[in-house]
């Protein structure tokens, strides 16, 4: 669980041709919510909703990407329980008397399990999102090199009712040559299951693109008998326990006309 204070801050970086720009703020109020909630067609949203908040890259030609509450939850399915049903029945059957196993029924998906990958920025200018076999090469990411700028920036997050936890965070660190993004979504249903949606993203100075790789890993909690419980609530530990059901890794293109020879390079 991250620890929530309430003050407000936004912090600008700048590096090379890049901007970045972290805001966090307060909850959003019960009444926005509400209406949020109206305009999504979901009977009710997470408990601490920060809909202010964003971590943003942007170049200095306006296209970049972002990672914002409202975009992670208009990737949430409202139109069913997504646990996925046979998982939600099983919760909703241990957990009888609870007042919270009666909104399960409710089609919507009550996890707020997102997919999420962030919002490209651009008007006329966009990256432009391919396919790609080139993968993140985590061990240069785990060589010692300063860090110039580093943010964790909180989206979402709620207890189900007591129940576990559905949140989203992204972080970024920023080295003199590169840059690492990791958006992550942790969902622990207790006694049923635990889920990690990661996203991460990495730019190489001179490099004109990103690359961008989405996994899911995914266990049912009988699976994971041998794993000690304590991890459950560890995103960063039990991560290695889960198996991995999903991955696809994308270039995000940036706009060559307005990359001159140079502008990528991230050295100060």
């Amino acid at each position: 669980m991250m620890s929530h204070g309430f003050k407000s801050s936004k912090q600008d970086f700048t590096f090379g041709p890049w901007r970045v720009t972290a805001a966090k703020t307060h909850i959003m109020k019960s009444k926005d919510i509400e209406r949020l909630a109206d305009e999504m067609h979901m009977p009710s949203l997470p408990e601490m909703l920060f809909g202010d908040n964003v971590l943003r890259i942007q170049h200095t030609d306006g296209f970049g990407i972002e990672f914002n509450a409202i975009d992670a939850l208009k990737r949430v399915n409202n139109m069913e329980d997504s646990v996925k049903v046979a998982c939600a029945q099983e919760w909703q059957e241990s957990r009888a008397d609870s007042e919270h196993s009666k909104e399960v029924v409710k089609r919507y998906d009550w996890t707020y399990t997102t997919d999420y990958r962030g919002t490209l920025l651009g008007d006329e200018l966009k990256m432009k999102v391919m396919p790609t076999t080139e993968r993140i090469d985590m061990e240069k990411l785990k060589a010692r090199e300063q860090i110039m700028f580093f943010e964790e920036v909180l989206l979402f997050e709620d207890e189900l009712h007591d129940h576990g936890v559905s949140m989203i965070s992204v972080k970024i660190r920023v080295m003199p040559t590169s840059f690492f993004v990791l958006l992550r979504f942790f969902l622990r249903v207790d006694g049923v299951l635990i889920r990690i949606n990661d996203t991460r993203v990495y730019h190489e100075g001179g490099k004109n693109y990103m690359l961008r790789e989405f996994s899911t890993r995914e266990s049912k909690v009988s699976a994971l008998r041998h794993v000690p419980p304590a991890l459950y609530t560890d995103p960063n530990e039990i991560a290695q326990y889960l198996p991995l059901r999903l991955t696809e890794c994308e270039k995000l293109e940036m706009p060559e006309r307005n990359l001159p020879s140079g502008s990528a390079d991230m050295q100060q």
